[in-house]
């Protein structure tokens, strides 16, 4: 006979994985609708709302004169539709109106909502808005285009958050904090550095890649003199921006008008926008917009019924749910089609299945085929979503069109991002050497890497290096000045901002797609603090003083950009090529790596190019090869054009630098 507790622990186990299993079979059997015109349509018949919602037992749309504050004017029973869908139609346009839903669930009113799919919201992205967005279009905007690439691998990756851009006194930037920020040219520094827009064109990078831009939960839109920061992680609306980096918040024209002003801004000066996206997770469980349009659904579930967490936000996405993936698919491609969205960083992009990102790379490309999709390819924790399924960086090589964050290069070149006093290869730390040859061959297969010896992966998990991002630094945990204050005790800035140069050649000179975090080109610093999400400007503003004051890191830094850009042998997007044409010299000395791009690789004009990084703080000396060489990088200085030139023969790598040589 079992025991009482026992067999009440196999009942209780029973009846959970039942529910689970009855609850998937539930959503499962919903109809799906694939139609254009959910939540709103305005033409010439009129205004036309469509709902999704299976399982509604009845729905409304409330009508109301204002964003806030007011009574609706008119409520609007709803009727059903087709697969899942409730609709309701007024015969007049109705510009300037706002409007919610509302629907009646398991015999109950639940709470009004503007829907999953506004693209116009009014304060706090409570109530949804009618405008017309042909109205928003700045001039020029039907001719307006992001650059164009051929591969992601000739991307030049800048992260920024609009506050950290432009609210610091020195920033010269007259709309502080907001998207019109980045369309003021000639604007500077009290010692006449640009700032702003004009000194990301003077850096060289070709893309910006801004912090989530959609409207969030966090920041109280009707009390923006509170000056509230976020990072901006807990989406609300995922298809309008948010109202806090516009004029006006309570405008909800003005918001979308003035974003697609930056864009064009930004294009106009040569630099594409990549918009980060968090489909992962809501900033609300049950009172999201998500559930309180199709209850349970667009989440996945514990078999208790509790919600499964694998964003470490209190819930997850059910991405491999037909119509959550129709979501995706469908909201990048509205990002893209209405904003000429360049590219999409998707957060913790795991917790999505790989079929669909494999839609949304495909989709995408047809919108444009220069946008280019990158993710972080892991989760912040454990998912029911079965381990083959996720977009793991691991599983990127069965994936196409997409490309993930490498940790390999990252914990390998400045020390574990976990550990802040832990080093790395350009910090002197032994042991590393191999794993930064895996980050310099994009984690693809190369006959002189071995992976047995790798920190994080111990496989190839690349088939493409355009599969690869090459980062040392992101918004997330200590940025690169910071940590190198924490791992390098007794440090003067001067070495650090040395380890600093050789940490971001390496990346910049590696195949994959470089990635920095902005303002780390004048070496900036956020005050020690790895988790700013919420923290003060008086942390996260770019002092933009310190641009005059570190004047030499700001021009080795758009020195190395300017030398990626010129020579596609740093841009290969063939992994036999990368495996065929990048030979790695037999070293034994600790903390250094020596290699050659050869054969003019991806048709450089270059025939070989010697690459020498040495992260101990001892000089090294190496053999080169007898011949005409030009010098580009040596002891902290770098030019694209060539510094001089030398014979080869025994040369010496000066402490904490890079050697680059070219003929």
């Amino acid at each position: 006979m079992k025991h009482p507790l026992i067999t009440a622990c196999i009942g209780a186990l029973a009846a959970t994985a039942a529910f689970a299993a009855s609850t998937d079979a539930r959503f499962n059997s919903w109809p799906t609708y694939d139609g254009d015109d959910l939540e709103l349509r305005v033409d010439a018949s009129g205004t036309h709302f469509t709902l999704w919602s299976p399982e509604a037992q009845a729905a409304q749309v409330l009508l109301y004169p204002t964003d806030r504050n007011s009574a609706p004017d008119d409520t609007l029973a709803m009727t059903r539709g087709d697969s899942g869908t409730w609709r309701a139609s007024v015969p007049a346009q109705l510009y300037g109106k706002f409007y919610t839903f509302r629907i009646r669930h398991d015999g109950a009113w639940l709470p009004e909502t503007p829907g999953v799919w506004a693209k116009a919201v009014g304060t706090n992205g409570h109530r949804a808005a009618i405008i017309d967005f042909a109205a928003t279009d700045p001039a020029g905007w039907d001719t307006d285009r992001g650059p164009e690439l051929k591969n992601i691998t000739d991307a030049v990756i800048y992260e920024m958050h609009h506050r950290d851009m432009s609210m610091h006194p020195t920033s010269g930037i007259v709309h502080k904090g907001k998207f019109l920020a980045l369309t003021e040219h000639g604007t500077h520094t009290p010692d006449g550095e640009a700032t702003g827009i004009d000194h990301l064109k003077e850096l060289g990078v070709t893309h910006v890649h801004i912090l989530p831009s959609y409207d969030y939960n966090s920041v109280d839109e009707a009390n923006l003199p509170a000056n509230t920061y976020n990072w901006g992680y807990d989406p609300q609306n995922y298809n309008a921006p948010e109202g806090s980096y516009s004029t006006d918040p309570a405008d909800p024209a003005a918001r979308v008008r003035e974003m697609k002003e930056m864009i064009k801004a930004l294009h106009d000066a040569g630099i594409g926008v990549v918009m980060d996206v968090v489909y992962n997770h809501t900033a609300e469980n049950d009172g999201s917009n998500f559930s309180l349009t199709a209850p349970g659904y667009y989440y996945r579930h514990n078999d208790d019924g509790s919600y499964s967490d694998a964003s470490g936000c209190g819930n997850e996405t059910a991405s491999d749910r037909r119509q959550m993936s129709d979501f995706i698919v469908n909201s990048v491609k509205y990002w893209a089609k209405e904003y000429h969205i360049d590219g999409f960083r998707f957060d913790l992009m795991a917790i999505h299945d790989t079929a669909t990102m494999d839609r949304v790379a495909a989709a995408l490309k047809t919108v444009n085929p220069s946008i280019f999709v990158y993710g972080e390819g892991w989760t912040a924790g454990a998912s029911p979503l079965p381990a083959e399924q996720r977009a793991l960086k691991e599983n990127v090589a069965r994936m196409h069109g997409i490309a993930v964050f490498s940790d390999d290069i990252r914990d390998a070149v400045k020390g574990h991002y976990s550990d802040a006093a832990d080093r790395g290869f350009a910090t002197g730390k032994p042991g590393n050497e191999e794993t930064v040859k895996i980050g310099i061959v994009a984690s693809t297969d190369h006959p002189q890497v071995d992976y047995s010896k790798g920190n994080n992966s111990k496989f190839a998990y690349a088939s493409a290096p355009t599969q690869i991002i090459n980062y040392v630094s992101c918004h997330d945990d200590l940025m690169l000045t910071d940590k190198l204050a924490a791992s390098m005790p007794g440090s003067t800035p001067a070495e650090r901002m040395r380890a600093a140069r050789l940490a971001q050649t390496i990346v910049f000179t590696s195949q994959g797609t470089p990635f920095m975090w902005s303002g780390e080109e004048i070496f900036r610093d956020k005050k020690g603090v790895h988790n700013s999400y919420k923290s003060p400007d008086s942390i996260n503003a770019i002092d933009w003083s310190l641009k005059h004051t570190n004047r030499e890191q700001f021009d080795y830094y758009r020195e190395l950009i300017a030398l990626r850009k010129a020579h596609p042998a740093f841009r290969m997007t063939d992994a036999a090529d990368v495996a065929r044409n990048i030979v790695f010299d037999k070293t034994t000395q600790p903390n250094l790596i020596s290699y050659s791009i050869r054969n003019h690789a991806n048709g450089d004009q270059w025939a070989e190019i010697k690459l020498v990084f040495n992260g101990s703080d001892a000089p090294a000396e190496v053999k080169i090869p007898r011949g005409d060489w030009t010098v580009i990088a040596e002891d902290g200085r770098i030019s694209a054009s060539g510094l001089g030139t030398t014979r080869g023969g025994r040369l010496t790598v000066a402490p904490v630098s890079a050697l680059i040589l070219a003929r």
